[in-house]
């Protein structure tokens, strides 16, 4: 039986082991010495454990007792995961090595990170749920604040940590309470319990904790105030991690729990998910408006994309669950390329994150630009580009699910939002005339920038055959 649950978590097993190993081989051969030969190893050992779980995952299997679910949910997240975490960890590699701030402890946290996030995406339990929720905070609090030379760093990983440990805190109170009224920790037991649109207070109050806990870790408004000031503070490539990975982690935590737990009760926790869509739309585009800070634009612009990805998921239906897969496949290729294109923004080695340093940056450099362009429109949802698709689901899932109301104040927070991506294009072709940013150098960062840019234009023809595979990983989910 054991034999049997561990070949089932064998991809987290052996991504743990080799993190371990990571960290006693680094320190062994001198520590920093091997920081940059590890950070590529990492991202090559992520890209074949993405592939092997493509290749090898066949049916639903579940683990210890129900509490590790193997499915074709839990392997769409964990591949969307692995391969962003890839890609962020290879274009950040030489901006970090050029400050002096790769170090061997990054890929290990990183690596450490990913397993909390498989785990997530795979719980069935409460417990499972918080191991792998801490097992990702815990090291991505480290992260935000790698760059210990700087206040900004040392003030997101604070501020990140602090509002990571309330949200901890809420999350350990309404499990308390579902335990308690539930009698089990299982969400098979759990969903049980609720009944069909039957469930009491107290299971409601710890499902409304549980969401609220939740929210945190997806930045939805009004728990989204670490983001802004950890996005800025963080080392570039670290904010792309945070903006990709963990978003598509805690979203298919979010989906999880309130399918598998509470998948009888749609009506209740349908108002609560609703709520926030709108709230974490609005605010993230009208908030974005005023950023001169690129990066600080971006934090809003993932808080409103997380508004929209939450639509999906307010349907409480099995297409709602595929649109969200489908638009959180989307978001983290665009974030790619859109952090690929930030990591490139430098004035004499150092980095810059003013938009208005973009003015005609077109004339200098129309190739990146053009694909700049691209990801941003992309970003605001115009047709005929793949964005568009990704919002056209989610609106549709909404409506479908008779939210109509809510789908249309999704189409005017999207034109709202595109203002501020509009803004940025304007600058790129038609601003004043200032100082050069450096030329970028880095073919790697203008691959993916390109390959990005590329996905989003070339996908309108297929999608490149996600839809099929996210119908059928929500079918595992919503039965």
């Amino acid at each position: 039986m054991i034999q049997a649950d561990l070949n089932i978590i064998l991809p987290e097993i052996l991504l743990a082991l080799y993190a371990m190993a990571a960290l006693v081989g680094a320190v062994y051969a001198g520590k920093d010495k091997l920081a940059s030969t590890l950070t590529w190893a990492t991202a090559g050992v992520f890209v074949l454990v993405a592939a092997w779980i493509g290749v090898s995952g066949d049916g639903a299997r579940e683990a210890f007792a129900g509490m590790f679910q193997d499915d074709a949910f839990a392997r769409f997240a964990k591949i969307t995961i692995l391969l962003s975490a890839a890609a962020v960890l290879v274009m950040g590699q030489e901006y970090m090595s050029r400050r002096g701030m790769l170090r061997f402890e990054y890929p290990v946290l990183v690596t450490l990170a990913v397993v909390g996030m498989m785990v997530m995406v795979s719980a069935g339990d409460l417990m499972a749920l918080y191991m792998g929720l801490e097992l990702q905070s815990l090291s991505l609090y480290v992260v935000a604040s790698m760059r210990r030379d700087s206040v900004k760093s040392s003030e997101a990983g604070l501020k990140y940590f602090v509002l990571g440990a309330l949200s901890s805190g809420l999350l350990l109170f309404g499990s308390s309470l579902v335990y308690g009224f539930a009698g089990t920790t299982l969400f098979a037991g759990i969903i049980e319990a609720a009944g069909h649109g039957q469930a009491g207070i107290g299971l409601l109050l710890g499902l409304t904790l549980v969401t609220a806990g939740l929210a945190f870790k997806v930045s939805a408004v009004p728990f989204h105030m670490w983001t802004p000031d950890v996005y800025e503070g963080a080392p570039t490539p670290i904010t792309a991690f945070f903006a990709t990975a963990p978003k598509v982690a805690a979203m298919g935590l979010f989906a999880r729990v309130l399918h598998d737990a509470f998948g009888g009760v749609v009506g209740d926790w349908q108002q609560i998910i609703a709520l926030l869509s709108v709230l974490s739309m609005f605010l993230g585009a009208v908030a974005a408006i005023g950023q001169t800070n690129i990066k600080r634009l971006m934090a809003y612009s993932s808080i409103a994309h997380m508004g929209y990805a939450l639509m999906g998921l307010a349907a409480g239906t099995a297409f709602g669950v595929q649109a969200l897969l489908i638009y959180m496949a989307i978001y983290v290729t665009m974030n790619v390329g859109t952090f690929a294109f930030i990591l490139t923004m430098e004035k004499d080695g150092q980095p810059v994150t003013d938009i208005r340093a973009l003015n005609m940056y077109a004339r200098r450099d129309s190739g990146r630009a053009l694909a700049m362009l691209v990801l941003l429109f992309s970003l605001a949802g115009v047709p005929p580009l793949v964005g568009f698709f990704g919002k056209f689901y989610v609106l549709r899932a909404a409506y479908d699910a008779g939210l109509a109301w809510l789908a249309v104040l999704g189409v005017v927070a999207s034109v709202i939002g595109a203002f501020y991506y509009l803004r940025i294009v304007y600058y790129m072709y038609f601003g004043d005339e200032g100082e050069e940013l450096d030329r970028g150098r880095s073919p790697v960062l203008w691959g993916l920038l390109m390959g990005s840019a590329a996905v989003m234009v070339l996908g309108v023809v297929n999608l490149f055959g996600i839809e099929g595979i996210a119908q059928a990983a929500a079918a595992t989910l919503v039965q």
